[in-house]
């Protein structure tokens, strides 16, 4: 996956343009809130990072997310794609054998939500067609508005963000890549594995809440969950 000739590598879920403004924003996003957003820390070979999660923006998402990590799907999984100046990809493929791991069906696309492809938020990846996500997601490297919604086409899902750990992300962004096992291009050289992800338990800190803005868009680069 790339950006511009690179563009056929990953694809990321997306909304249409008429579900793109931006919605009214999150109602508890101070100390004061009594149900703060949910978290995940995601454990690596290469260091751990935390992703806060939006259900009031993806709730289809964040509920399918939430359960594939209850469920240990991510256990011993890998980030089978790192491009640097773009984005990192992972959770469907078994860290041992390289297979997909089994899934439990597609999520509709939720692109549509105000939430933006900006450094550090996390989105879901899929195949060409726009509902296709399941369980691999995405981490933006970089501010990558081609993958946001446009009049003409979806963009792609953003669930959640990083909120701590976002320098283990950036290490594996730059980390050596080039073909491996059954990945033809953009894999790192040395295997990066997700350990396990877990829950943060809740009421740790306070939430800070997603930013809203309208999202804008070039041409989209493609992610795929292949």
């Amino acid at each position: 996956m790339m950006r511009g000739a690179l563009a056929v590598g990953l694809l990321l879920l997306g909304a249409m343009a008429h579900a793109a403004s931006a919605p009214p924003a999150p109602a508890g996003s101070s100390s004061s809130d009594t149900q703060p957003y949910p978290r995940v820390r995601v454990v690596t070979s290469m260091g751990s990072f935390e992703i806060e999660l939006y259900p009031d923006r993806a709730p289809f998402t964040v509920g399918s997310f939430l359960r594939y990590v209850r469920e240990g799907q991510y256990t011993n999984t890998l980030f089978h794609r790192v491009i640097a100046n773009f984005v990192i990809q992972g959770g469907g493929h078994d860290a041992s054998t390289y297979r997909l791991k089994p899934i439990r069906g597609y999520i509709p696309n939720e692109s549509g939500n105000g939430l933006q492809n900006k450094r550090g938020w996390v989105g879901l990846a899929r195949a060409s067609a726009p509902h296709t996500g399941n369980c691999q997601f995405y981490v933006n490297l970089v501010d990558n508005p081609e993958l946001d919604p446009v009049p003409t086409r979806w963009g792609y899902a953003v669930f959640g963000r990083v909120v701590e750990g976002m320098d283990v992300v950036d290490r594996i962004g730059v980390t050596p890549t080039g073909t491996m096992g059954p990945f033809s291009t953009d894999s790192p050289l040395k295997p990066i594995v997700i350990e396990q992800i877990v829950e943060v338990p809740s009421g740790a800190t306070a939430p800070s809440g997603p930013a809203v803005a309208a999202p804008t868009s070039t041409t989209p680069a493609v992610l795929s969950p292949q």
